[in-house]
């Protein structure tokens, strides 16, 4: 299996009989130029995994690949938990993997998790679901809003696989994100103030 990572939770995955390109995002780049593809497979519709100005470009490049996704997408087969789908030769078995908990005030897409001939590879979005199969290769999720590090190593002990690949670090140059979820939940009357490097601001 040959695995070449595009920057945040983009993957491309080649399994000798099928490529499959996970979550095109905005966090990542370069994924636009490959050909070739058999699948694009989206776990859940946050911009950082899927990127609707760039989309268009990669599907024009990779006619023939099937687009999969857990919502309702042009063009794009929606799937759901217990679907399995075949690209070449190669499973794919969608696994329920329910997003990770951003804050109680903010609501959650629908999050899947993508299983790769039977556990080859695991690739399961925005979630810390662990699967029932032994995994060989894991993508594992490093930073976001909804986990702390130490959840990512409980996730990857307790999935135990050969090998892990750090993916979702995009957003650790992204504090916007970070921003925007304190200045969401901020109780009335409370202001979130983001102040410039270097500068003396009168609060």
């Amino acid at each position: 299996m040959l695995i070449v990572h595009f920057g945040h939770s983009c993957l491309l995955v080649d399994t000798g009989a099928a490529r499959l390109l996970f979550d095109p995002g905005t966090y990542s780049s370069g994924f636009e130029q490959v050909e070739g593809l058999d699948a694009i497979l989206i776990t859940h519709e946050h911009r950082d995994h899927l990127d609707p100005e760039k989309l268009p470009a990669l599907r024009a490049a990779n006619p023939g690949a099937r687009v999969v996704a857990p919502f309702d997408l042009d063009g794009a087969e929606r799937v759901a938990p217990g679907d399995a789908l075949e690209f070449g030769g190669t499973v794919v078995n969608v696994l329920d993997a329910p997003h990770g908990v951003i804050h109680e005030k903010i609501e959650l897409p629908v999050n899947v998790g993508y299983l790769v001939d039977h556990g080859a590879f695991y690739h399961p979005g925005d979630s810390l679901a662990v699967p029932e199969q032994r995994v060989d290769v894991l993508g594992l999720p490093t930073a976001a809003p909804w986990m702390k590090v130490s959840e990512a190593a409980d996730f990857l002990a307790a999935v135990g696989p050969r090998k892990a690949v750090p993916i979702h670090q995009g957003i650790l140059t992204q504090t916007e994100i970070f921003y925007r979820v304190l200045t969401g939940t901020a109780p009335e009357g409370v202001e979130v103030v983001v102040l410039p490097l270097g500068e003396a601001v009168e609060l």
